[in-house]
């Protein structure tokens, strides 16, 4: 525009041109070419779109303003305000439509010359234009023409501002009288038709902000404020309004037009443009003056409160279309997101805003994203190739097979894992030991061993200090001149091995039936390495052959039972130098550690006790009989933190169920998420003072959750049996009864309330013969019971027995009561029409009808509850 920086429009009902307005009109049409050379004349507007020039229209000097006619008959109508005031209707091409050969050249011209700041187009009436103009203290600054009325004779017009244009002779062309006249004695900055109303205007005038209302002009509804430029309705939510003023946008509520809602912050730099995406809720986009970066604001909607003045949320973000000043910008009125930007010197670009991904992880580990208006969902189809399952994954599978859940045989829970992984079978297995030795304990009722158990091994170590512990000497089984090896024993130490699976019951050290299970499990380096720790190292060797004659374990068998045959304890012979390289060459680590324990010195065993490979259950029990009591509990302190701090369910084994076992359990949630496991290993705690824990607790309620959000409701319920069997004060008494309509008490059966031996149960509504007998009264009142809507019986109480004595207005522990009546005979009744009756006449009914049972109720009460529709996950999955 003239004196000004360019302005870029896009066609309303063309998706395919825009205008850019400067000392001229160019009219532009884009086109996709990808990645072909752009055709010959054509400007580059992006990596895949082309603007070729269609027409010019210089007839139009002086411009201050542009807008496009909304309707699409005359599709190329443009109305174009000048510095004098005059509003000119043109185009752009040949149209043919008489209607536009009719419109072209007309003019509005208003009875003070100056300038015209702004113009907008009725969207319902589209013969009516608003201008708005410079103020003039005998006239008014927005005047509304009717673009088809003709020229009125009785106002003259001054010849300076009759303009025919060429080869025009007809002065009909000008039109000087408009359809209403508002704002005297002000200026209009800006202007826009609410479209809520074809009546209502909104004018930022000099100082406030106007609506005016046409069909009462001498009214008009305003509010003082220095943002009266660039007003623009929300074209998706029509009471929101954006204007802006110097580096600050407004944004207004037409119902609580008294203030701002919102007042964002620019940059020091004034606005000059402000517009909101017509493709996307509550996106604004601005433009400050000499700037590279557009601004876009997302408005959130977010409930709040009736009367609260909370703001909206909102989000901030910027887009830098290209590397030089943005002079103005125009969102395309179709494509999603989609912008042209015209820069000072004419260059051009078309991009597209590219939303936020937001992403969300499904409870079933599918993963949801959203962009734009489009929603992806990406679900897992089969096991990964490489890499490991996702944890939710793992105890979504673990849930469906009950894992955690077998109390008989502790040990197994890490078979109905499906996971190979070292430390949940160590973790199943102390539990085993642990829950082993106290029944064990319990029938020969010690007093303090059940707890001791419980606290694991440091806590049992460290008794041992208070008394010494016995050393002897222990000869080699199978060879006569080695000499003996010093260990130790003690009854703390016995209890040690037993948890660490090495022995079974008793004082005596027989780790006969554990050799046996290693060779079942064909575990052959490690029960020769366990043989070999208990000095009989012929077993040792026949367990070697054993496997390399079955083609098992390690290839070396053979080699490593030869080597063994020839064991001397002599220090520098040729076999130690020679097994010290045979060492080096092994993969398996209990191979290794059998040569680092026949080549160390007596009471130093580091290559044995600080072998990572090895199990810590091995290593505990290997030092409980190899180490002194100092060394031992030195050890057990540094080993027990180092399970801590790396969250290694094989700790649980020196922790025990004790704080130190809670921390530890919390190192390895942290590390893997798996609460499902650090819940069932909790609850196994005795005392059960550590699931009173806060951690404890916050890994239950969220295993809880994580099965509710699974549905697998009966997962949960199931989850929910098992932690009141093992933590009696988990159970939760009875928070919902049925209460009497006229006495307000529970009408759970009491003994308390029941009628006194020798009277007849007839009289109190009590049906059936005494030892079968249903309550059909309120036990506190004697008012009968609602009867059920369909046998027309007076209902019964869900205690068929007495449960003991009692108030029948306390809550009562139904759990104790172990002869509940059957649920088909339980209250049941709709929380929205009140209409019920017994639970298996009810089910019955609403198998085949929809409507409630009683006559002219028409509630569909078993569809008003929406949960009840939802079937169970893991019944479609077990």
């Amino acid at each position: 525009m003239s004196g000004s920086k360019p302005d870029i429009l896009w066609a309303p009902h063309h998706v395919d041109r825009f205008v850019v307005c400067d000392s001229e009109l160019c009219l532009y049409r884009t086109e996709s070419v990808g990645n072909l050379e752009a055709k010959a004349g054509s400007l580059r507007l992006s990596e895949d779109t082309t603007a070729t020039l269609l027409a010019i229209n210089s007839d139009t000097p002086y411009m201050k303003c542009v807008t496009w006619y909304p309707k699409y008959d005359p599709e190329c109508l443009l109305a174009v305000g000048q510095a004098n005031g005059r509003v000119v209707l043109t185009s752009l091409g040949q149209d043919r439509n008489s209607k536009c050969r009719d419109l072209i050249g007309k003019e509005f011209v208003p009875k003070h010359a100056r300038q015209c700041n702004t113009l907008a187009w009725n969207p319902v009436d589209s013969n009516w234009l608003a201008a708005g103009l410079d103020k003039h203290r005998a006239d008014f600054s927005v005047l509304i023409w009717d673009i088809s009325s003709k020229y009125s004779p009785e106002i003259a017009v001054p010849a300076e501002k009759v303009r025919l244009s060429a080869g025009d002779t007809d002065a009909g062309l000008v039109v000087t009288k408009p359809l209403y006249e508002l704002g005297q004695n002000d200026a209009s900055l800006s202007l826009c038709w609410l479209p809520r109303d074809q009546k209502l205007l909104l004018a930022g005038m000099h100082r406030n902000l106007a609506i005016f209302d046409l069909r009462n002009t001498s009214q008009k509804m305003f509010v003082n404020t220095k943002a009266v430029q660039g007003v623009t309705v929300d074209p998706h939510f029509h009471d929101r309004v954006a204007s802006y003023f110097e580096g600050q946008v407004a944004i207004w509520d037409l119902r609580k037009f008294e203030k701002p809602v919102l007042t964002l912050t620019e940059q020091p730099k004034p606005l000059t443009k402000v517009a909101w995406c017509p493709t996307r809720t509550g996106l604004l986009a601005t433009l400050t003056r000499d700037s590279n970066i557009i601004r876009l604001y997302d408005m959130q909607h977010t409930p709040t409160p009736i009367g609260d003045e909370t703001e909206p949320t909102i989000i901030e973000r910027s887009v830098q279309p290209c590397e030089n000043y943005i002079a103005s910008f125009a969102w395309h009125p179709t494509n999603q997101n989609r912008m042209v930007v015209v820069t000072s010197n004419r260059l051009m670009s078309d991009f597209t805003v590219f939303e936020r991904i937001s992403l969300a992880w499904s409870p079933t580990t599918s993963l949801m994203w959203a962009c734009g208006r489009h929603l992806y969902n990406c679900s897992e189809e089969g096991e990964a190739s490489s890499g490991e399952k996702d944890v939710a994954t793992k105890m979504r599978q673990r849930a469906l097979s009950r894992y955690g859940l077998d109390t008989e045989q502790v040990w197994r829970n890490h078979l109905l894992a499906e996971d190979d992984d070292p430390q949940l079978k160590s973790l199943w297995y102390t539990l085993h030991f642990m829950k082993q030795y106290a029944e064990d304990a319990e029938q020969k009722s010690p007093v303090n061993k059940v707890p001791l158990v419980y606290s694991g091994i440091k806590t049992i170590v460290k008794s041992i200090a208070e008394r010494k512990t016995e050393s002897y000497r222990h000869s080699w089984t199978g060879c006569d001149r080695q000499t003996d090896v010093i260990r130790y024993q003690s009854e703390e130490r016995c209890l040690a091995l037993q948890l660490c699976g090495w022995i079974q019951k008793g004082p005596e050290i027989d780790v006969g039936p554990f050799l046996n299970s290693l060779e079942q499990g064909e575990e052959w380096e490690r029960a020769a390495a366990v043989a070999l720790f208990n000095l009989d190292i012929r077993r040792a060797i026949e367990i070697l052959n054993k496997g390399a004659a079955l083609g098992k374990g390690d290839l070396n068998l053979n080699v490593v039972a030869m080597a063994l045959s020839g064991y001397t304890d002599e220090k520098n012979s040729l076999w130690r130098e020679m097994c010290s390289t045979l060492r080096l060459q092994l993969n398996n680590p209990y191979l290794c550690v059998m040569f680092a324990f026949l080549t160390s010195e007596p009471g130093s065993y580091d290559g044995v006790l600080y072998e990572s490979s090895v199990a810590v259950r091995d290593r505990v029990a290997f030092a409980n009989m190899f180490l002194n009591d100092t060394q031992i509990l030195r050890y057990i302190d540094k080993l027990t933190n180092e399970m801590k701090e790396a969250g290694n369910l094989e700790g649980i084994l020196l922790t025990g169920l004790t704080k130190d076992g809670i921390d530890l359990m919390e190192s390895y949630v942290d590390r893997t998420g798996d609460v499902q496991t650090a819940s069932f290993c909790m609850l196994q705690g005795f005392p059960s003072d550590v699931v009173k824990d806060p951690r404890v607790q916050y890994w239950i309620e969220n295993y809880r959750n994580l099965l509710d959000a699974w549905r697998f409701w009966h997962k949960r319920a199931e989850f929910d049996i098992h932690r009141s069997k093992l933590d009696p004060f988990s159970k939760p008494l009875a928070q919902v009864f049925v209460s009497c309509n006229f006495c307000g008490k529970s009408i759970s059966y009491s003994c308390s309330t029941m009628p006194h031996q020798g009277r007849s149960f007839s009289q109190y509504g009590v049906s059936g013969s005494p030892t079968k007998s249903k309550v059909t009264s309120c036990p506190g009142c004697r008012k009968p019971l609602p009867r059920c809507a369909l046998c027309l019986i007076n209902m019964g109480t869900p205690v068929s027995s007495c449960p003991g004595t009692g108030k029948s207005d306390e809550k009562v522990d139904l759990s104790k009561d172990k002869k509940l009546a059957q649920f088909n005979n339980w209250f049941t009744w709709c929380q929205n029409c009140r209409h019920g009756g017994h639970a298996g006449h009810m089910l019955s009914w609403f198998r085949d009808h929809h409507e409630c049972p009683v006559s002219a109720c028409t509630c569909k009460c078993m569809q008003l509850d929406t949960t009840g529709n939802l079937i169970p996950a893991e019944t479609s999955q077990s």
